[in-house]
Formats: structure tokens, sequence, C-alpha cells
């Protein structure tokens, strides 16, 4: 069970960012990098290290404009399950995991990634750019989901698991949001229920 949380934690770093944890996954094991991280142990280290450290850089940046911001968080939203999975599995396979067991929650962890990251594109525009400070507490979460993988696995699935029912409070908060936008008396096709969408022709 402390695996699976463990794996679960990294994945959730994933939905954070997508190169800072994997960047302090590699460094934490030292002598060896990458070489226990999937897809990453069969690039050159180096290369590894400068792509990770550069694109990192390039989060960082992105973080402090409006515009950056939403080049940053479409980024994200492509490659966070990607990275989620990829955090997964190694964690896995560093608590020594079966391969169809760690394909499994890497699998798992690709969609808890793609959750957290697709809430954060919906607060995004949901108020129109997120505060500086936002971003870097996403950046020290994304650090300390990584680190709690290893040292305190139960510690970190638990924020992970919280993580995720945050999202699914976000979802329920935004479609009350968007039926409050319905005009009084304006119902939908199907005659349910309230249509926001009735008399608009811009995206809300």
């Amino acid at each position: 069970m402390l695996e699976i949380l463990a794996a679960l934690s990294a994945s959730a770093a994933g939905g954070m960012r997508i190169a800072l944890p994997l960047l302090v996954i590699g460094l934490t094991r030292q002598a060896s990098l990458w070489s226990e991280v999937p897809i990453l142990w069969r690039i050159h280290p180096q290369v590894v290290l400068g792509v990770l450290v550069s694109w990192t850089l390039c989060e960082l940046i992105l973080a402090k404009s409006l515009m950056g911001q939403r080049v940053q968080q479409i980024v994200q939203l492509l490659f966070s399950p990607l990275a989620g999975a990829i955090l997964g599995v190694a964690v896995a396979w560093r608590f020594g995991m079966d391969s169809w067991l760690a394909g499994l929650i890497g699998a798992v962890g690709g969609a808890l990634a793609l959750v957290i990251q697709l809430v954060q594109t919906g607060w995004f525009f949901r108020l129109r750019g997120l505060p500086i400070w936002v971003s870097l507490a996403q950046d020290v979460l994304s650090v300390a989901l990584v680190l709690l993988a290893f040292d305190a696995p139960q510690q970190g699935g638990i924020i992970a698991l919280l993580l995720l029912w945050l999202a699914l409070r976000s979802s329920t908060v935004w479609r009350q949001w968007y039926l409050q936008q319905a005009e009084p008396g304006a119902l939908s096709r199907k005659g349910s229920g309230p249509d926001p969408r009735q008399g608009k022709s811009a995206p809300d």
C-alpha cells in the first residue's frame, strides 16, 4: 500500500510541473541519475540534465506573465500525463514492483497528473491568470511530493489524494458558477434546466 501511495505522490508532482519533478527525482539518485527512470534512462544523462534544467528555467520565466502562463498551461496540459506516468513507474520500480503492476500504476499516475493539470488550467481561465505566489507554491509542492514519495510515502500519498478531492470539488464549483450565468427563464433545449449559453455568441 505504501508503494502505491508513493507512486501517486510522485505522479501528482507531474501534474504540478513537468521538468522540475523529473529533475529532482534524477538528482536524488545521485550517481545513478535517471538510470531507473523510464524513457530517460535511454538518453545520455548530460543531455537529460541540460534539457530538464532548461525546461525548468522556462517554466519559472513563463510563470511571470499572463501570456507566458497561457503557453505554460498548454504545454503542461499536453505533457503532464506523460510526466505523471514516468514518475509513477520510476517510483514503482524503485520499490521493486512487478513490471505489469508498475505499468498499471503508471497509467493511473498519468490520469491523476492530467486531472490535476486540468484543474489548474480551469482556474487559470476562471481567474484570468494565476498569481505569482500560486506558481511558486506549485514549484514547492511538486518538489515536496517527489521527496515525500521516497521519505514519507504515506504523507505524500495523502496529499495526492487530497489534491484529487480538491479537483473533484473544483469541478462542482465550476458547474454551479456556469449555471448561475443563465438568464432567468432561459431553458436548455431539453427543457430540463437553465441554459447558460442562450443568447451568447462568445465563449465563456
